[in-house]
């Protein structure tokens, strides 16, 4: 009987080890690698965290495209502080991005129905699986997602307002841009291994012209995009984006360099 009682204490005490060090290496694994923020990139705007993942912003928006799913927040957001400190109106036109720089307009077009806008990016997100811009209610109407909640879209980053960051201090008025005058060209594809990007090159260049690659590093790997064509004008730069897909590249996009 006092043999069985010692065993029992014995395999408590077991029980109890292996919970507390469960519990460390829990803790240890998630509550402080979450915690700890990534390292600071030279020339990036300092990293951020929403619900436990990290988000680096750009310096940048020259050349930045997407295509993805886009949708779009409304209430009870509406009347609240965005992240750059303006008050959220739904009924406005503008938009939410993880990481392009605040104040960036940007060029968004429904794949599925090829209505248009152009938005000002004024907060930050969407958070949700893998959306890549929210709209507020306005923009979401233009553009026919309301009823859907999302909808597959491309985006081009067009460039900021002159002064737009100091205007409200130093009193400057900012100078309105062409958003659809510049330099566009089209983005094909992507890659990791530079020999595939090459491959590429050398194909695009037996047919179009400006056949190039743009390097870009993310501070944590560089990609070697891919692109061809250049054009002055947004629309004739859709027209041109057609034949390309029309000719077998399903995932070209538009980029404004």
């Amino acid at each position: 009987m006092v043999r069985s009682i010692s065993i029992l204490k014995t395999m408590k005490i077991g029980v109890m080890i292996r919970f507390v060090f469960l519990c460390w290496f829990i803790f240890s694994a998630f509550g402080c690698a979450a915690s700890k923020p990534p390292s600071t990139i030279p020339g990036y705007p300092k990293p951020y965290k929403v619900l436990g993942k990290w988000y680096q912003p750009l310096p940048s928006a020259q050349g930045f495209g997407q295509c993805g799913i886009a949708s779009w927040y409304g209430e009870p957001f509406h009347g609240r502080k965005t992240s750059n400190g303006e008050t959220y109106d739904m009924y406005g036109i503008s938009a939410a991005h993880k990481t392009l720089p605040l104040g960036t307009h940007v060029w968004v077009r429904n794949l599925e129905n090829n209505r248009e806008i152009t938005v000002r990016i004024n907060d930050r997100g969407p958070f949700v699986n893998d959306r890549i811009i929210d709209l507020s209610y306005g923009a979401a109407q233009q553009l026919g997602i309301v009823k859907s909640g999302t909808a597959p879209v491309e985006i081009v980053a067009m460039g900021i307002e002159t002064g737009s960051d100091s205007s409200a201090s130093s009193g400057q008025v900012p100078q309105p841009l062409d958003y659809y005058k510049g330099k566009f060209t089209f983005q094909v594809g992507a890659f990791k291994v530079k020999g595939n990007a090459d491959r590429l090159k050398e194909e695009l260049g037996q047919k179009y012209q400006n056949a190039h690659i743009a390097v870009f590093d993310s501070g944590e790997e560089t990609f070697y995009r891919v692109r061809v064509g250049q054009n002055n004008d947004l629309k004739e730069a859709e027209a041109y984006e057609q034949i390309l897909i029309q000719d077998g590249f399903k995932d070209v996009f538009i980029i404004a360099e």
